[in-house]
């Protein structure tokens, strides 16, 4: 049936699931991660597995003392990885040094479904409960859908960043939680 202003259209968010991420989570990452669009602002190219193998055991380390990471994304109808969000101290030097950034990654084919707002308002749940009051998430200034969720979670864009590595214009957005 047409879709027509007398028509209901079941706008109810997505369910999501976010386990903390396992040693075989580095293997799904890599493969649902493994292609250009997803990685176009992430360095524009896919990451060897051992980078997930590091981030990954990096995560389960920061769920142990901080009581948040980034989260393995686990579509519930099937359980299939479909991505991580989550929240983990920024790990450079430049930009929000010092502070807790939240962010997320899905595959292309999880794009543009609500996944990604859903899932980092649950993280945003789990850095309340572990006593954290402020996040940022930075962001690629061409990054037109990662943009739009910091909107839907209330974020505020605070500053812009030129990168060190590449020199792109990045917006580190600010929330009170």
């Amino acid at each position: 049936m047409p879709v027509n202003a007398a028509t209901p259209v079941n706008t109810a968010p997505p369910a999501v699931e976010l386990r903390v991420p396992t040693e075989e989570d580095a293997w799904h990452w890599h493969r649902v991660f493994d292609d250009p669009e997803v990685m176009e602002f992430h360095g524009g190219a896919s990451a060897e597995l051992s980078v997930y193998e590091e981030l990954t055991a990096r995560q389960r380390k920061h769920h142990a003392q901080l009581g948040f990471c980034l989260y393995t994304l686990l579509d519930p109808a099937d359980g299939a990885v479909i991505g991580f969000t989550g929240a983990q101290p920024w790990p450079w030097d430049w930009g929000p040094a010092g502070e807790v950034e939240i962010g997320w990654r899905l595959g292309r084919a999880y794009w543009g479904k609500g996944y990604a707002t859903v899932a980092a308002q649950a993280a945003l749940d789990s850095v309340r409960a572990a006593g954290v009051r402020h996040v940022v998430a930075m962001v690629d200034a061409r990054n037109e859908r990662s943009i739009a969720v910091t909107r839907r979670l209330g974020m505020r864009q605070a500053e812009t960043v030129i990168t060190p590595v590449g020199k792109r214009t990045a917006y580190c957005h600010r929330l009170d939680v």
